[in-house]
């Protein structure tokens, strides 16, 4: 519908008097049912230090969509914390508040048919179930990050929450003392914002800077930072004016916004998690894009961005050294960019990126040339083989022989899996499947970033391998598999994998392959039986009935 025609709908007519009667009790005048209503849903909350510091962002965003003659319709979404829960139960309800994200921001918008829609978040799932909402309700939309976190210190080394997460491997062998591990268990989060390092909150939030739906700069700014909150007011004015001009969030999300979003992701060396939710938002646009137009990107861009957790700095410092921007002026003067994908704020992104300088400064260590290039393709490789039909995702950059065969060790869950690790029971070599932790067999396809983490404090990192039909952290590094489909839990050869089966992972062939045979996979597959639904009732049992498979990005409305 044209400006304003959703919001009249329910606010103008005789008929619609007591529609307005309502409107008038939160202070309305009639003059404002001329006005365009703008949603903002706000993810602000004390459950982690992600979204503690949003509510001042929704603030600014109020007074500025009223400058700028808009009505600001304020309401809430759930988060979780991924950090706080992961490795435990709470985790498997990570990737379900995306779903459920979605759906709040869908029904509140389309419930009270509001004209515009500015979504403010934080942590990992926010990005995603935000712009999915965006793109099902086909309104104008802007996201607003809410901003990375500054690092922590100690001992001259720069801490993000993944430092924590090593530490405990590093305790656990010895090679680090209890003052020290302390201190970095204290120090390592020093405030509001999301997790600092190019984990999946920061890898969303920059790729929609490239997608077209969030302001050029605003991904990399600190929470804490004043213009932090002048971003989320400018924001609301560009809302505004893409309302009056009926810029809608399908004018931008399409084929080749989703592949500039998806080439920013390759170039910052970004999450894993970033092939699942762009497939995701990708549905919700309806959009055609597989998991093997990862691989096709991949296969073009380079890595320019030497950030954690393969690397050494994280987005403040990006910040500092030009940002998304910067990035992705380097990668449209190489070709690597559709330059003429409209952005929110109704110029091409090519226009966006006019005046931004054609190389990064000599002076930064963090952005470089597409000439010195950290690598020369994508690190978020697309493997395929009898243990994932349907393929699965590895990153690949960072390691010095991305290349595996070995044994088997075999763990139906993450606990068992870290149990193992913390015992000291994994010897380089090892190559362990972690499964029934898919969408299904989780349910909620938990990250493994506390058993990864550990192999690495244990300096396991490059000498161990993992395979499994979970999800990884944008946090995590080292020779991992994830999102494997089939899932266990559905039939998937992950699931007849025997404890000693030789098992490899070849980044360079693209492939993750159990090495038995034929006849032997089909004598196990007729053997395997499906374990009952770890629950029945509740958000959970509902999420295992309705997602699809990760290949298809875990959806729950692909019917």
């Amino acid at each position: 519908m044209p400006y304003n025609e959703r919001s009249k709908a329910i606010t103008q007519g005789v008929a619609r008097a007591p529609n307005r009667s309502m409107y008038y009790a939160m202070g309305y005048k009639k003059s404002d049912f001329d006005k365009p209503m703008i949603g903002i849903a706000n993810g602000h909350s004390t459950i982690t230090p992600c979204n503690s510091g949003l509510q001042k962002l929704a603030d600014a965003a109020v007074d500025a969509v009223r400058g700028a003659g808009g009505n600001p319709q304020t309401f809430g979404t759930p988060t979780i914390s991924d950090g706080m829960s992961m490795g435990t139960e709470g985790m498997k309800y990570s990737l379900i508040s995306r779903e459920v994200i979605a759906d709040c921001i869908e029904t509140a918008g389309n419930g009270q048919w509001m004209d515009g829609m500015l979504v403010i978040g934080g942590c990992d799932k926010n990005m995603p179930g935000g712009m999915m909402a965006l793109a099902r309700m086909n309104v104008p939309g802007i996201y607003v990050y809410g901003g990375t976190i500054k690092p922590g210190h100690y001992k001259g080394k720069d801490l993000t929450i993944v430092s924590v997460f090593e530490a405990v491997g590093q305790f656990t062998t010895g090679q680090m003392n209890t003052e020290d591990f302390d201190a970095v268990e204290q120090c390592a989060v020093p405030g509001s914002g999301s997790c600092g390092g190019m984990y999946t909150a920061n890898t969303m939030s920059s790729s929609f800077e490239a997608l077209g739906m969030s302001l050029l700069g605003s991904s990399t700014m600190a929470n804490p930072d004043e213009e932090k909150t002048a971003s989320a007011a400018q924001s609301a004015r560009v809302l505004v004016e893409a309302v009056k001009k009926g810029i809608k969030s399908r004018d931008i999300i399409n084929r080749k916004s989703i592949e500039n979003a998806v080439a920013c992701i390759m170039a910052i060396g970004g999450s894993t998690n970033a092939v699942l939710h762009y497939l995701a938002i990708a549905h919700s646009a309806e959009v055609e894009w597989t998991i093997d137009d990862f691989e096709r990107v991949r296969q073009r861009v380079p890595v320019l961005c030497d950030l954690k957790p393969s690397g050494q700095y994280v987005a403040t410092d990006l910040h500092r050294a030009g940002g998304i921007p910067q990035v992705l002026k380097i990668l449209l003067n190489a070709g690597l960019l559709h330059g003429d994908c409209l952005t929110i704020t109704g110029r091409t992104l090519a226009e966006e990126l006019a005046g931004i300088p054609d190389q990064p400064r000599a002076d930064q260590p963090v952005i470089k040339t597409i000439h010195d290039a950290l690598y020369a393709q994508g690190h978020l490789a697309i493997l395929k083989g009898n243990l994932a039909e349907e393929g699965c995702v590895a990153k690949i950059t960072g390691l010095k022989n991305p290349v595996m065969t070995g044994p088997a060790r075999v763990f139906d869950s993450e606990d068992a899996a870290m149990a193992a690790i913390m015992g000291q029971q994994i010897k380089p070599g090892d190559v362990m499947i972690i499964r029934y932790e898919g969408p299904k067999g989780g349910p909620g396809m938990r990250e493994m970033l506390a058993p990864t983490s550990a192999l690495v404090g244990q300096g396991l990192g490059e000498s161990v391998g993992m395979i499994t039909d979970g999800r990884f952290s944008g946090g995590t590094w080292g020779m991992v598999v994830g999102h494997v489909a089939p899932e266990a839990y559905v039939g998937g050869t992950i699931g007849l994998v025997v404890e000693g089966d030789s098992v490899t992972i070849d980044a360079h062939q693209r492939l993750v392959q159990l090495n038995v045979s034929d006849a032997e996979i089909a004598a196990r597959r007729a053997a395997w039986k499906q374990p009952p639904p770890r629950y029945t009732r509740g958000v959970l049992a509902k999420f295992a009935r309705l997602t699809s498979t990760a290949s298809y990005g875990a959806v729950t409305d692909r019917f």
